[in-house]
């Protein structure tokens, strides 16, 4: 039977996952090829990306590397571009088949909601376009008949939990967490947490900002408000419990009591390759559990006095509107500015409850909205502190 190769955009392919990616993609040459490759900063790497897999289009958003890549790869036949707006254009372009939105942050929404527009499918692990324009998203995939498929290791879980059954027998979710290397502090001790200390992630190895938000459990409260609209939850509908191990990475509850989960050592190819593949599950030589050797597998509440952003996301989601906008666009100036040693750990849930608290209520966001209140919330989060 012949196959017929899927033509990926990598968007962000010098990050965690998009390197991860092209780790999967290496490995099964016969089922991907690579069509474009995206990166923000990192030239260098994208330059060995592409002289690599060797795609028709790559493009580096910060337009003053343009001249470095261009002349690094002018030997080959690949096309390069510069500038986010060049990255959205590249996202909808007519040979590409499936698009991994593996971006970091705000930045992967418009090219996300291009690429949703063209029909592509998405392979999602920008967890932050569901977060602040998640009625916007899930709008525009049903009328452009786009697959979303979940990356995230515990979306992707629950997905896989869901097939099969009929979602209006779901009676919630439970997205695991590993509780990050300071779930046994107390909050004094968190008060002098450096962001060198923060970086350090027990389980996953993932980059800097996202790193920062599984510290502070906010990457947990997006993947809350992301399984709200992946999956068409209401707020009582899911919960987290904190799962040191990393073994089990989420589970469904069905109205008869009965719960799914799904297991696996934590490695973020197997996420990415089944988002890539399904409905087919590949042959991998990936590490496999040793439930002999593995050891207790425990689980707990959260702790939401020590972690407020978890409790915070909760309350964008319940807010509603451009709430998780707010949510998500503070949080990413906090973050900046911790990484910086600008801002205290505590002090970035401090001020990003205070925006929350002034910023105006939308119900109902256009696009236009949301760059608006985007942009808007950066500005009053610096003058916070």
């Amino acid at each position: 039977m012949e196959v017929h190769k899927q033509s990926l955009a990598i968007l962000g392919s010098t990050g965690s996952i998009g390197t991860q990616t092209l780790d999967v993609v290496a490995a099964k040459p016969d089922l991907f090829e690579v069509y474009a490759l995206t990166a923000n900063n990192n030239a260098d790497l994208l330059i060995a990306q592409a002289r690599q897999f060797l795609p028709e289009v790559v493009v580096i958003a910060n337009e003053t590397y343009y001249d470095k890549v261009k002349k690094a790869l002018a030997d080959l036949p690949i096309k390069v571009f510069a500038g986010n707006r060049a990255i959205a254009e590249v996202a909808a372009m007519e040979p590409i088949t499936t698009v991994v939105a593996a971006m970091v942050g705000y930045s992967g929404l418009l090219p996300t909601i291009e690429a949703i527009k063209a029909g592509k499918k998405i392979a999602l692990a920008n967890k932050e376009t569901l977060v602040l324009a998640g009625e916007l998203i899930t709008r525009l995939a049903l009328e452009n008949r786009a697959a979303i498929l979940p990356v995230d290791s515990e979306h992707c879980a629950i997905f896989q939990c869901l097939v099969g059954e009929n979602p209006a027998e779901v009676e919630k979710v439970i997205l695991t967490a590993s509780g990050g290397p300071f779930r046994k502090k107390t909050y004094d001790e968190l008060l002098t947490v450096t962001a060198a200390q923060a970086l350090q992630h027990p389980t996953w190895n993932m980059g800097a900002k996202i790193t920062i938000d599984s510290a502070s459990l906010m990457n947990k409260g997006f993947e809350v408000i992301e399984a709200k609209w992946l999956f068409g939850l209401e707020h009582g509908q899911i919960e987290v419990v904190v799962h040191p191990q990393s073994i089990v990475h989420s589970m469904v509850q069905f109205c008869d009591g009965s719960v799914k989960a799904q297991l696996g050592v934590p490695d973020m190819r197997l996420p990415i390759e089944y988002a890539l593949t399904f409905p087919t599950r590949c042959n991998t030589t990936f590490e496999r559990i040793n439930f002999s050797t593995c050891g207790a597998l425990t689980f707990e509440q959260p702790d939401l006095h020590r972690f407020r952003n978890l409790a915070l996301a909760f309350e964008a989601m319940s807010r509603g509107g451009n709430m998780p906008c707010v949510l998500n666009a503070a949080n990413e100036v906090v973050v900046a500015a911790f990484l910086k040693d600008k801002i205290g750990f505590c002090q970035m849930s401090d001020v990003i409850e205070a925006v929350l608290a002034k910023s105006t209520f939308i119900k109902q966001p256009s696009y236009e909205d949301y760059v608006a209140c985007d942009a808007e919330t950066r500005k009053i989060t610096a003058e916070l502190f």
